[in-house]
């Protein structure tokens, strides 16, 4: 009887490949529990490597791997609260709550918008002043300015607040002690300036202009929106941007005395 010739078996993958995966699977456990940590320790990661190099018996007898404290320090996450957002949130809150205060008398709200490098306070004429007057005499306008100059104080003292009078088209009434809307817009601004320096914000802090009609949110045709166009707003910016005015006012003078 012949003999029955042995089939041919399938070629194995080489060894050595088999150990390879095993070596990618635990370098991708080994940056897993990098990741995972929730600082870069050096202790850690000191016995991370520890009990990886027993289970690959890799790093044995190799030459030891330091982690420098620059790569520390860029791979860290910095846990850093942002003071201003946080500000800005109680703000926003202390709008809302004047809001609720002057619901029942339909006026334009308090609103609360981010600036490029600060944020702004929009608040109603109205809420503040009684019509063609610059002076605050609302109790529910004194408390809320109050209530932002407290918030104000625990800003970074980088942190300048400028205060900017608004009209409407129409000009001030022949009783008015304003010939015009220039003198009315600033000296609103100016209340709201001495009002805040009352309540414990450093003046070098403040600032106050006045634009008259020629900045407008809205349509100067219609009540509701000349109503809107009567404000004061608050901006708070930082230092670097009134610099870089200076630097600018300093090159224009400059110039004009060139020429």
């Amino acid at each position: 009887m012949a003999k029955k010739k042995c089939p041919e078996c399938e070629e194995c993958l080489p060894a050595w490949l088999a150990a390879f995966g095993d070596l990618m699977s635990l370098l991708l456990c080994f940056f897993v529990l990098l990741l995972s940590m929730s600082s870069m320790d050096a202790k850690k990661i000191s016995e991370a490597i520890g009990s990886l190099s027993g289970a690959m018996s890799v790093l044995e007898d190799g030459t030891k791997t330091e982690i420098s404290k620059k790569r520390i320090q860029e791979s860290t996450p910095i846990e850093s609260q942002d003071e201003t957002s946080e500000v800005v949130n109680r703000i926003q809150q202390a709008a809302g709550d004047a809001n609720e205060m002057m619901e029942k008398t339909q006026s334009p709200t308090v609103t609360v918008e981010e600036a490029q490098d600060g944020f702004v306070i929009k608040l109603p004429a109205s809420l503040l002043f009684k019509p063609g007057s610059a002076t605050i005499e609302n109790q529910d306008a004194l408390l809320f300015l109050k209530r932002i100059a407290l918030i104000t104080q625990e800003l970074p003292n980088e942190m300048e607040v400028s205060a900017q009078g608004h009209t409407d088209d129409v000009q001030p009434g022949a009783d008015s002690p304003f010939k015009d809307n220039w003198e009315l817009s600033a000296a609103r601004a100016i209340s709201v300036v001495h009002e805040l320096i009352l309540d414990g914000i450093a003046p070098k802090r403040l600032s106050a202009s006045g634009y008259a009609q020629y900045r407008p949110i809205a349509t100067n045709a219609t009540p509701a929106g000349r109503e809107k166009n009567r404000r004061v707003e608050l901006h708070f910016y930082g230092q670097k941007k009134e610099k870089q005015a200076a630097v600018g006012n300093t090159i224009l003078d400059k110039a004009v005395q060139d020429k």
